[in-house]
Formats: C-alpha cells, structure tokens, sequence
C-alpha cells in the first residue's frame, strides 16, 4: 500500500508525516511514502544473529543498528530507505552524534533481507542503488537460498553460501560462514 498523497513528497514532508497504524515502516522512494514489508519469523532470526555477531566485532568502532533508515539520494531525489540493518563507523559518524532521526551519512554497511514476495532482483536493484548514494558494501541475504550476496562498489557481487567465511578489508576482524548464521538464526535446512 503506498501512502496516497496527490503531490510529491519533499524530504521534510516525510520525515513530518503522522505514524503509520500499528508497526508500519515506510521508505521515501520517488516521492512517495513506501510501507516496508513486515518482517517473518526466519527475516526476524536473521537480523538478530546479524546484530549479535557484528555487535560484538564492532564495539569501540561504531555502531549496528536494525531498521534504521539513512538520508540519502537516488537517480536525483531524496531518498529514506530503511535497511533491516545497518553497520556504521564512528569515523563516518562521530560517536557523540546522538539525534533521534534518521542516519545523516551513508554507512559502510548494509543488510537486506530477502522477505516473502521480495525477488533477489529488486535487492539487487536496491544494492546497486545504496553503492551510488555512498554506501561501501550491501549483503543481500537469502533465507530459501540459504546465501549471502556481497555487493561492492568496484567489484561485481559475489554470492557465499554453506561453509564459505565472508571476510573483508573494510571489516578487519569481522569474519563467519554464511551457514554458521543460518544455524545461529535456526533456520530450518529444507530438503527439496
């Protein structure tokens, strides 16, 4: 459901609008209030294993924050996504920045999870679009592929799935296998 409005939204505007009913998240996309997809239980497990493992890695570097939306700029235009999580270093955001709204700078990380009735397509789409705003890597994850999609801004995307360990320069020290994640979130191995 998009939030019906006969104008285009400016960033303001948004940021201005009343609350959604119940638990609703939208993203300003084109102009328009976007309501997130409301996360399932194997969407829920796999954000807090993301948080717990890189919570730990980044203590005293910056700061993991779940559904937290950025202020950036698409194909022109404002743009508020609002990321499943989001890893963002104190050298990018100083640590004493301590305002409730939206994050003011493109983070080093983000993590979309794949949700019912979302396509590996549309993430990959949304990544490319997070690397132009600034963002310094995007994981696409996927619940039913049981995988991990790392997309770089000078490298083309590269897929980890099983005992495969996601390591990389920009997160020195921050190391797993895609499987360890999905054993820690306990989603279900299904056998086709």
């Amino acid at each position: 459901m998009v939030l019906q409005l006969n104008q285009q939204l400016t960033l303001e505007e948004f940021f201005n609008l009343p609350p959604g009913e119940g638990d609703i998240t939208y993203e300003l996309i084109d102009g328009q209030a976007i309501p997130k997809m409301s996360p399932k239980k194997f969407h829920s497990s796999l954000t807090r294993a993301f948080l717990f493992l890189i919570d730990a890695w980044c203590e005293d570097k910056g700061e993991i924050c779940p559904e937290w939306s950025i202020k950036l700029t698409r194909h022109g235009r404002d743009w508020v996504p609002t990321p499943d999580l989001l890893y963002v270093s104190y050298e990018r955001l100083p640590e004493n920045w301590n305002e409730n709204e939206a994050c003011p700078v493109p983070p080093e990380l983000a993590i979309e999870i794949i949700s019912p009735g979302q396509t590996f397509g549309q993430m990959a789409g949304k990544a490319q679009d997070y690397l132009n705003a600034g963002v310094l890597r995007v994981w696409v994850v996927d619940s039913k592929d049981r995988s991990i999609t790392v997309f770089y801004p000078d490298a083309a995307p590269k897929t980890y799935r099983g005992d495969e360990v996601i390591t990389d320069s920009l997160f020195v020290g921050l190391e797993f296998s895609v499987e360890g994640v999905f054993q820690k979130a306990k989603i279900p191995v299904k056998n086709d």
